[in-house]
């Protein structure tokens, strides 16, 4: 079963790396005994511990820039973005030259999703230390955020230039591939990724996703239960799992996995489109329906649940009600190609040919490569006798190598229009 929506950014927290040993006994509680006692804790990942201790280094000397940097950092850690912003930013105002301030800020602004002060952050850093390789790694990730990829591409390949074994910007560079559907090339990334770092769980879910666009349904699974093993609580791993099942036709080893992912996170949005999508694979509309429905209660913003709704209520020819659907998926994703297409196919079904015709056309101009939407303009083209650009449309969804439907052709070649041929929707 093909996936209806992309891979999720899988994202880790990067972190300036820690500049101290491990902490030796003080003999007194002075400011430098709980400044490295708050910077093991947080070599260990005891945020709530790095942050006492760290904070009671900065009572007793307030203008250490470090404690503020690994406070920030341990903030971070803690999704408590904005605590981390103001301690980066006492950081830079005790040192201005601290680059690795400006490198975590900008994460902590990326995870707050204010993107433009994220690459300002970035490239602040990178100016002040152009071989800052992790500072790359995390500006292509914000560039990939706002599709500027051949950015994002850039970025990564320069971390990894200044650090071939950077196996978080592998894992990024392998995310632009799969978006530009270069599979092989991410195979390639994450591979690098997981022998630099072989308990690097999400390396090894995002080296599964790309098996699993190829359909390579085992070696996706394998793949999947690596990350498991590895992080059992990866809920996005249970989650691309059950659609290599789904791949399979295994559907119930498929509900299995999205029940654990639920098990993990009740409000997995994903698990719940996931489920709708093995019941609109089995054509039961009706379930398909309901669980699409929790998504999207769960997040009014997820343009890709809207649009698979869309489609099920589409073949349950409920057109009013798909168009809704089509319409708030594009509310929520306005560069969504395949929803105005499908969009077009409903206004296509309801005979409203203008209307399915400025669809198309959009979601040609938003991906040029999309071969069922040549065809599904050729179609209402055809319905209009506008017969020189119906053949035209269906001359380029050939060349994309779609199979054109033969009685349009053969309606076309005499110009005459009967009966229309088959449509074909998109997920």
């Amino acid at each position: 079963m093909q996936r209806a929506f992309q891979i999720l950014a899988i994202l880790a927290v990067i972190t300036a790396s820690l500049m101290t040993g491990p902490a030796q006994a003080a003999p007194a509680r002075d400011a430098k005994y709980y400044y490295e006692q708050g910077v093991e804790h947080l070599q260990k990942g005891q945020y709530d511990q790095a942050v006492n201790n760290l904070t009671q280094a900065l009572r007793l000397n307030p203008r250490n820039a470090q404690a503020y940097n690994y406070r920030g950092l341990a903030y971070n850690n803690l999704r408590a973005f904005d605590k981390a912003i103001a301690d980066y930013t006492r950081t830079i105002q005790l040192d201005p030259k601290y680059v690795q301030a400006y490198n975590n800020r900008g994460l902590a602004y990326f995870y707050k999703g204010l993107v433009d002060k994220a690459l300002a952050d970035y490239h602040k850093a990178i100016r002040m230390d152009p071989k800052y390789a992790i500072a790359y790694a995390n500006r292509g990730l914000a560039y990939f955020r706002t599709r500027a990829y051949d950015k994002a591409l850039a970025d990564f390949n320069k971390a990894v230039e200044l650090n071939p074994k950077l196996e978080i910007a592998q894992n990024y560079r392998g995310l632009i591939y799969l978006q530009k559907k270069e599979y092989q090339k991410a195979i390639a990334d994450y591979t690098k990724a997981v022998h630099t770092n072989p308990k690097y769980a999400l390396a090894y879910n995002n080296r599964g996703y790309a098996y699993l666009a190829i359909g390579a349904y085992d070696k996706a699974i394998a793949d999947f239960n690596k990350a498991m093993e590895l992080n059992p609580k990866l809920v996005v791993a249970y989650d691309s799992q059950g659609l290599a099942y789904a791949g399979k036709k295994e559907y119930k080893k498929a509900l299995d996995d999205f029940k654990k992912a639920l098990k993990i996170n009740p409000k997995d949005a994903d698990a719940f489109n996931n489920i709708g999508l093995v019941y609109y694979d089995q054509k039961d509309y009706d379930k398909a329906i309901a669980e699409f429905s929790k998504a999207v209660e769960l997040d009014s913003r997820y343009a890709i649940a809207w649009n698979n709704r869309g489609l099920a209520y589409f073949h349950k020819k409920s057109y009013s009600r798909a168009i809704a659907d089509y319409n708030k998926a594009i509310e929520a994703d306005p560069a969504y190609a395949n929803a105005y297409n499908n969009r077009g196919m409903a206004y296509l079904a309801a005979k409203s040919y203008n209307k399915a015709i400025k669809d198309f056309t959009k979601a040609i101009q938003l991906n040029p490569h999309l071969a069922e939407a040549y065809n599904n303009r050729a179609h209402a083209y055809y319905q209009e006798k506008a017969y020189d650009k119906a053949r035209a449309d269906a001359h380029q969804a050939r060349e994309l190598k779609f199979s054109v439907d033969k009685e349009l052709l053969e309606n076309l070649n005499k110009s005459q229009a009967k009966t229309p041929a088959k449509t074909h929707p998109r997920k």
